[in-house]
């Protein structure tokens, strides 16, 4: 089964053309309507000519088929119209010049249009190659604890968005983050590559959480003076530069496992909470909260981590605002605590359709979502 990062793209959204070969159904037209006609146009009397419909079928080929095809179905209709036996319509020969020029053009078509999808095959796996290799696929387990996440951006066509969540294994247990990048769609990409390459590392090199906040906070303050100074030489460059100005930060929630997955430590980057399923009953962890991410916590107290037991059988969930957000018709927002036992009901034994679940209810309940949704969900002693 495909896990969670190929989950990001929804396959049912599939448009065309999106760098793919044309739908089937695109292929029948042209040759339904060449037998069509032929087979009506004969039983029907002379006097009715429907043969003008024959010069529909070049321009529908082009459509799907390649040149040599397109060409195929415009030369048969050059020669049924031209066979004095089947007597389709009488062309005279400014109609059958007619019909000659509209295949031309169209198996034209056919040659520009076939080289623009392979133009397009080329520029998107280049481009979910380096989408996959920002937010790779997740593994069913990671050390003591199953995990399972659903990603859906909110531009089309894009597999990443201003969302992001990762799960590592270090020396010093299991670590997850789970962030929301401040803006959406493709402006959010470069932050979130950055977040997850400092995350990654300091998994490996921090011995608690509060030190992979502050590397993560570091990267961000980092890069919003870099991207002041960029913008400051391009817009003038004799301006000195003017305050502090905070443009990039990231509200996020940083989580880590012992190794025998009986301790949950947490902390809470003006991130809410993670939601804890014990039993059918779900329960908001009570952190602390601190500054988002960016906001220079480096320098200040960094925020106070949460220890919570764990039981075998426990679910924890993670979210972004993508989810507690998202609204319904009346305005009022997706009760997520109080819907989460329904779907955990229906989907107690399987992480991945857990998540799946609660996508489906979240936008049967909103009608459709404009953010950013991730979803983090992880099952202990199992």
């Amino acid at each position: 089964m495909i896990r969670a990062a190929a989950r990001r793209r929804d396959a049912r959204e599939a448009g065309w053309p999106r760098g793919a070969s044309a739908p089937p159904w695109a292929r029948w037209p042209a040759p339904v309507l060449l037998v069509v006609t032929c087979v009506v146009q004969l039983a029907t009397p002379r006097t009715i000519d429907l043969s003008f419909l024959l010069a529909a079928v070049p321009p529908l080929a082009a459509l799907a088929y390649g040149p040599a095809a397109t060409a195929g179905l415009g030369a048969a209709v050059l020669l049924l119209i031209s066979l004095p036996q089947y007597d389709l319509g009488h062309p005279g020969e400014s109609d059958t010049a007619t019909v000659a020029f509209v295949s031309v053009l169209s198996v034209l078509f056919s040659w520009v249009r076939s080289r623009r999808d392979a133009q397009l095959v080329t520029v998107r796996t280049v481009a979910e190659a380096a989408q996959f290799a920002v937010l790779p696929p997740l593994p069913d387990r990671v050390g003591p604890v199953r995990c399972a996440g659903l990603y859906r951006a909110a531009q089309r066509g894009t597999l990443v968005g201003g969302d992001l969540f990762d799960v590592r294994r270090g020396p010093h247990g299991v670590r997850a983050l789970v962030g929301d990048v401040q803006g959406h769609g493709l402006a959010a990409v470069g932050t979130v590559a950055a977040l997850l390459g400092a995350f990654r590392e300091a998994v490996l090199d921090e011995s608690d959480l509060e030190g992979v906040a502050r590397r993560l906070d570091r990267r961000l303050v980092i890069d919003t003076e870099e991207a002041a100074l960029q913008r400051r030489l391009v817009i003038d460059p004799d301006e000195p530069p003017s305050g502090d100005p905070r443009e990039l930060f990231t509200t996020a929630v940083l989580l880590e496992f012992d190794d025998a997955g009986r301790e949950l430590r947490f902390l809470s980057c003006g991130h809410p909470p993670p939601l804890l399923l014990r039993g059918g009953a779900v329960t908001e962890l009570e952190v602390a909260p601190g500054a988002p991410l960016g906001l220079g916590i480096a320098g200040t107290a960094p925020p106070r981590p949460a220890v919570v037991p764990l039981e075998p059988g426990d679910w924890l969930l993670t979210v972004t605002d993508g989810v507690t957000e998202a609204r319904d018709a009346s305005g009022a927002f997706y009760p997520l605590a109080q819907r989460l036992p329904m779907v955990f009901e229906a989907e107690r034994d399987d992480p991945v359709a857990f998540t799946d679940a609660i996508w489906s209810d979240l936008v049967r309940y909103s009608g459709g979502v404009q953010d950013d949704v991730a979803l983090l969900v992880f099952v202990v002693g199992e």
